[in-house]
């Protein structure tokens, strides 16, 4: 392992750095192996895998944190593994065990602790958990074998020059098919966004927005995050539907909006053709925690919220405040930090 990296913290993106060590573990006869950590950061599968060919996989992503004392420590890890679970079951995979996979991840943060930025950078380490079934399959049919990997990334803070605004265009294109895999985090479903994101991209916007793909009226999601808004009588909203990705940001935001902030939080249907009853909207995942929306374009017309190159009051508090729980400055809810070291 190495002891001292030479990476300049303050120029990292999001791209693929190969550190030290990751995660195997392999599922086969009914049952996951004791799993370990490899040097190697090939993977070598059978050309027939389900992977492949039917896209039975699916994978997670979190982050672990250096904090002002020197320590190192995962936000909410337990309900990644909880969604890796959902994942798995709908795409007719083996669940990784919550144990087994909050595991693998402290393996893999303490094998390549050298990688954790330092606190006050703003970076942190990005972990790539997944499953994927591999094996000599041609049928359409779950796979004999499955391998369960953890890889970790350092990641440069998501806003460069500041939180601000970015607009987005709603999209003609669909995300996810009703009762399909939209719920899942699994690779078909960023396949099938990767066009519209272009589209979106070439006609000056930051990404699209998803429409509910049965009646095309109801807001979904943001490019690959979650939406909410926050109404004029300072109420947080947020989608609620079967072809969302539950996102553990979004969650852990309506906690914060209703017992730190004491905004009062609804999870419900957001009409597209509603935008005037917001006066702050953003996104919210694990890269960025919030992209604030200055505007949306729908049929042509882009309608602002707060502004176009200012954060609204309370999308800032929200970013704040979650900010600071991931980074160890604000005291978080019970069971939300995992210490690493």
């Amino acid at each position: 392992m190495s002891k001292n990296v030479n990476i300049d913290w303050s120029k990292l993106s999001f791209n693929y750095i190969k550190t030290d060590l990751r995660y195997i573990s392999r599922w086969k006869d009914g049952q996951w192996d004791e799993g370990e950590l490899v040097e190697d950061n090939q993977l070598a599968i059978s050309e027939a895998s389900t992977a492949l060919h039917y896209g039975q996989q699916c994978f997670e992503g979190l982050k672990a944190y250096g904090t002002k004392d020197g320590g190192v420590q995962l936000f909410r890890p337990d309900e990644n593994a909880k969604r890796m679970q959902d994942s798995c079951r709908r795409v007719l995979m083996p669940e990784v065990p919550v144990e087994k996979f909050i595991d693998a991840c402290i393996q893999v943060v303490k094998a390549n602790e050298a990688y954790v930025p330092p606190y006050g950078t703003g970076a942190t380490l990005y972990l790539r958990p997944f499953v994927i079934g591999v094996g000599d399959n041609v049928g359409v049919k779950p796979a004999p074998e499955y391998i369960f990997s953890v890889f970790c990334v350092p990641v440069g803070p998501y806003f460069k020059g500041g939180l601000a605004p970015v607009n987005f265009t709603v999209s003609e294109y669909d995300r996810a098919a009703p009762y399909g895999t939209g719920a899942a985090k699994v690779g078909g479903n960023y396949a099938a966004s990767l066009y519209p994101h272009e589209v979106a991209v070439k006609k000056g916007f930051a990404d699209c927005i998803y429409l509910d793909p049965a009646t095309h009226s109801k807001i979904e999601e943001v490019g690959a995050a979650n939406f909410f808004g926050i109404t004029k009588d300072d109420k947080f909203i947020t989608p609620k539907s079967p072809s969302i990705l539950p996102s553990i940001t979004k969650y852990s935001l309506m906690h914060i909006a209703k017992d730190y902030l004491g905004i009062e939080v609804e999870e419900r249907d957001v009409l597209v053709d509603n935008l005037d009853e917001f006066k702050e909207t953003g996104a919210c995942g694990t890269a960025a925690v919030i992209t604030p929306i200055g505007g949306i374009e729908y049929k042509g017309k882009l309608h602002v919220f707060h502004s176009e190159t200012e954060v609204g009051p309370v999308t800032k508090k929200l970013y704040d405040t979650l900010y600071g729980i991931q980074f160890g400055d604000v005291t978080a809810p019970e069971g939300w930090i995992v210490k690493v070291k």
